[in-house]
């Protein structure tokens, strides 16, 4: 185990050494979040692509688990290269992974869509998501165990929050390459064909990026380790399999899922609520998401920096307790800033659905084949597609759902035994009809540009990534300190991935769902508030601060 440290130099100097150390493995992961990025930045231009055989509603959640399923292997990926790099070396490990991730990558560019081959293209595109799962898994743990593992002691925060930097320039770098390439091409040609080109792209940075791993040395820590014939020879079994294991558990659960949920909640769910749930257009979206993300970047170094001085732990549980007791006050304000028409209409004129339970769906459906058509369910789904913020009242058996929008009652239909002829009519007729109900009372189709208060917004969002900023600047040097170095790198990644892979990855699908759900759509923080509080409770009582260690053991 990593002892603490009696005497360890605090003030030694940023060597050119250490500078090419920090910049290599920073650059190269900066490339390989972008890569996975940019799938997610696209997810809507995607689910019109690759899962058009689906309603919208189901393509659009369809999309977002594909998303999600980059994130649901990366803790296998985690097991397999986490192991290698304790074996082998940290060094060659991460250089592999980069090109596995380049790879995949550049060939979401040149997928056939599914009007050219049908179911194939969702299923290849979900084998290349994998792919990029795997290659991630195993990136950042060799990146922040290689970077600690360089950095002289008092100043591992410091040095390994500039890995932590990574994953936000990876956004931002993603967002700047779509805004550039949709700009140049227009947005139609964009949505039909110019998605391709910033995945074509990353052959460029995977060029890149392999050529500045293949300029570094592996690991003083590692390759003294080798030296001295001491390398683990079971690194799973020692990390997940001995009193270690517990310490694995601790720092899931007490800190990665916590830290992943604030993390996707401050970035992805927030420009999937300004675009979803707000109507606020993509363009403005993505500028003021990366104004946000400009401003907030440079407080991972400071968190990370503040972190050897007073403590890893006190800044990542803070992060968390902030930001569940802040979350719906801060995104109840961005709708007031950002459509402020939707409020307005909500308390003049709330919608309802008065409904027979029994006929109300969870409305998803992965393989698409099932279908949606009761009278609530199509009332719903109405709703939800417009943005409107509702609630389900019961009403008598097989009664047919009824949509109140203040006092102004608009019937829906059953769609059950209907042909596609007979369906068309039946839902021209609703929408016709509730329409101008909605648009009478206030509801807009999409955000007035003129009533964006963009200075509060891009506010609100420079505070949420502040709390990404709290929760994953110091994590990095936390779970490096937690484990010895023989089996660092398995046991720093498995619960760094599923923290971020699983409870972190699928924030923005079981936030949609819950929204879609209940027509509440602030329901899905409840999500992130629950398991940032879970972490904040465990950390605090049940893990160690790390920040005093004498890694070198």
């Amino acid at each position: 185990m990593a002892t603490t440290a009696a005497s360890a130099p605090s003030s030694v100097p940023l060597t050119q050494g250490h500078k090419k150390v920090i910049f290599a493995s920073s650059l190269g992961t900066v490339f390989e979040w972008y890569d996975f990025y940019l799938y997610g930045s696209l997810a809507a231009i995607i689910a019109k692509q690759f899962f058009s055989g689906v309603n919208e509603t189901t393509g659009f959640i369809f999309a977002l688990l594909a998303f999600a399923a980059g994130f649901a292997v990366r803790p296998f990926g985690a097991l397999v290269f986490g192991r290698l790099g304790d074996m082998i070396g940290r060094k060659y490990t991460f250089l592999v992974t980069i090109v596995i991730m380049g790879f995949a990558t550049f060939l979401v560019g040149i997928l056939p869509n599914y009007a050219t081959i049908g179911i194939a293209a969702p299923i290849i595109l979900i084998v290349l998501r994998l792919l990029q799962g795997l290659a991630l898994g195993g990136e950042y743990g060799g990146a922040a165990t290689y970077v600690a593992e360089h950095a002289p002691h008092g100043k591992r925060g410091l040095y390994t929050s500039f890995i932590q930097t990574t994953a936000t320039i990876g956004l931002l770098l993603s967002l700047i390459v779509i805004l550039g390439v949709r700009e140049t091409v227009g947005v139609e040609a964009f949505e039909a064909w110019g998605w391709r080109i910033p995945f074509l792209l990353s052959i460029v940075l995977l060029g890149i990026s392999v050529w500045i791993r293949l300029q570094l040395s592996e690991s003083p820590l590692f390759q003294q380790m080798k030296n001295e014939g001491k390398l683990s020879k079971a690194p799973l079994t020692e990390s997940f399999f001995s009193k270690n294991g517990r310490i694995v558990l601790l720092a899931l659960l007490g800190a990665t899922a916590g830290q992943a949920v604030v993390w996707y909640a401050g970035q992805f769910y927030a420009m999937y609520f300004l675009t979803q749930s707000l109507k606020v257009d993509a363009t403005t979206t993505w500028l003021l998401i990366g104004g946000a993300l400009i401003i907030g970047t440079p407080f991972f170094v400071f968190f990370g920096w503040l972190s050897d001085k007073i403590g890893r732990k006190k800044i990542v549980m803070a992060g968390c307790l902030i930001a569940a007791l802040t979350y719906f006050p801060l995104f109840k304000a961005l709708t007031h800033y950002a459509n402020p028409a939707i409020g307005e209409a909500s308390a003049s004129a709330p919608a309802r659905v008065i409904a027979d339970p029994a006929t109300c769906s969870f409305q998803f459906d992965p393989i698409g084949k099932k279908v949606f058509n009761s009278s609530c369910d199509i009332a719903t789904s109405a709703l939800a597609k417009a943005g409107v913020p509702y609630t389900v009242e019961s009403a008598p058996a097989g009664s047919i759902a009824q949509v109140m929008i203040g006092d102004v009652q608009t019937a829906s239909y059953e769609g059950a035994g209907l042909d596609k002829a007979q369906a068309k009519v039946a839902a021209d007729r609703f929408l016709g009809e509730l329409k101008p109900v909605l648009t009478a009372a206030g509801y807009p189709e999409k955000a007035d540009g003129a009533r964006i208060n963009k200075p509060m917004v891009l506010l609100i969002l420079t505070i949420l990534v502040l709390y990404v900023t709290m929760v994953y600047g110091p994590i990095a040097a936390w779970l490096v300190e937690l484990f010895p170095t023989r089996i660092r790198y398995t046991s720093m990644s498995l619960p760094y991935h599923i923290g971020n892979g699983w409870f972190g990855g699928f924030l923005p699908t079981i936030a949609f769902a819950l929204v879609a759900a209940t027509g509440n759509i602030y329901y899905g923080l409840w999500y992130p508030i629950v398991i940032a509080l879970m972490t904040f409770v465990i950390g605090s009582l049940f893990l160690r601060e790390t920040k005093d260690v004498d890694i070198t053991e």
